[in-house]
């Protein structure tokens, strides 16, 4: 390609652009700010469904039945306990390491516990699916409280997997409002399209790799500053910066210094992202029960400013920072958290991959050099 073609052409740096793969399960408009899953609105699901739900509809590509939903139910609740060899596991895992990569690792060993791992047919695909979503929650929960040196707590059967969740991190029910409020959460961050952890998802599958390989590989795309962690990020900002009055001359002077604010900008919206939408209400909402506001009154202060700023628009991981902190949830948790939840996507995305496969093996534009000769290593 000569220099003026080459100036012309559009760039794919990080594949920008790019249609990868074919799916129904989500689309995003960076445009209009919408975000559908199956081909229903974020907003609908966040409002009126549940993450049970929303899971059946990323797997089968429509909304269940009543008998359906609560047959999905039984099945998930069927295998919320960890296999005890898994939970061995964990006692021997550091206790200063990355629960994301405590994660990352219980995942991959899960694999050789499930004898039909490797069967890739629809039927038991759909039940692997169903194993690695009902088990996370117990994973994330059980490393974490033998870090700080309690024991795991047994899943409780009767409870959705939000409930189960916050039950089996802090050893006790969870209010009915953050029961509710979490659940909306695992909806909001269930999928959103071909990031870079659902892309590594389909490409491990489409090499018949089994489902926790691309899982894992999901993980560990996941692990990553530029794709998990920025609500981790935005929380400990706010921690620094301290008070309302400290926000407009800490993110100026943070500006100045080309520091990057997280949870502002996004790679695919150009408006406000959706799931903002809701998280900034659930933000307001925690405060208030919690009888201080501060960490609310901060964000929407930050986002104020930054919107005068640079006219960059909070994206999902600004409110989620505030409302997981104001549930005593650590800040370590919520990458992980976000894996809790995303594992309906990357499975459905898989379920979807192993359905129509093909091998994903793109192309890389060369830009080294040609027609070298070869030098004797003597003679260099």
């Amino acid at each position: 390609m000569d220099k003026a073609k080459e100036a012309a052409a559009p760039s794919t740096a990080g594949l920008r652009g790019v249609a990868a793969a074919s799916s129904s399960i989500s689309d995003v408009n960076g445009e209009k700010g919408e975000l559908i899953y199956q081909g229903y609105s974020i907003h609908d699901l966040a409002t009126y469904s549940t993450f049970e739900e929303v899971v059946f509809l990323l797997w089968h590509k429509r909304l269940p039945t009543a008998a359906e939903l609560t047959e999905l139910k039984r099945s998930l609740a069927a295998q919320y306990a960890l296999p005890a060899e898994i939970l061995d596991n964990l006692r021997r895992y550091p206790r200063e390491a990355d629960p994301i990569d405590v994660l990352r690792t219980a995942v991959s060993a899960l694999e050789f516990y499930d004898k039909s791992a490797r069967d890739l047919s629809r039927e038991t695909a759909l039940k692997t699916a169903t194993r690695l979503t009902a088990q996370f929650p117990a994973l994330v929960a059980a490393s974490d409280r033998l870090r700080r040196g309690l024991e795991p707590v047994e899943p409780d059967a009767r409870q959705n997997i939000a409930t189960n969740f916050l039950y089996m991190l802090n050893g006790e029910p969870p209010s009915e409002h953050d029961a509710v409020v979490f659940d909306k959460c695992l909806i909001l961050h269930a999928d959103h399209e071909l990031n870079a952890s659902t892309f590594a998802a389909r490409v491990i599958a489409g090499t018949l790799a089994s489902m926790y390989a691309g899982v894992t590989g999901a993980i560990a795309a996941l692990s990553g500053p530029l794709h998990g962690g920025a609500n981790t990020a935005v929380m400990k900002t706010l921690i620094e910066i301290g008070s309302v009055e400290n926000v407009e001359p800490f993110i100026k002077q943070a500006l100045a210094a080309k520091r990057k604010i997280m949870g502002f900008g996004h790679a695919v919206y150009r408006t406000e992202d959706p799931r903002a939408t809701h998280l900034r209400q659930f933000s307001k909402e925690m405060g208030e029960r919690a009888g201080d506001t501060k960490w609310y009154e901060m964000s929407r202060r930050v986002e104020e400013v930054m919107m005068k700023e640079k006219g960059l628009f909070a994206n999902v991981d600004f409110f989620s920072a505030s409302a997981y902190y104001s549930m005593g949830i650590p800040l370590d948790l919520f990458t992980p958290i976000f894996a809790v939840s995303r594992i309906s996507g990357w499975t459905g995305h898989i379920l979807e991959q192993y359905a129509d496969n093909k091998l994903i093996r793109p192309r890389a534009e060369y830009i080294g050099a040609r027609d070298l000769p070869y030098v004797p290593i003597d003679e260099r």
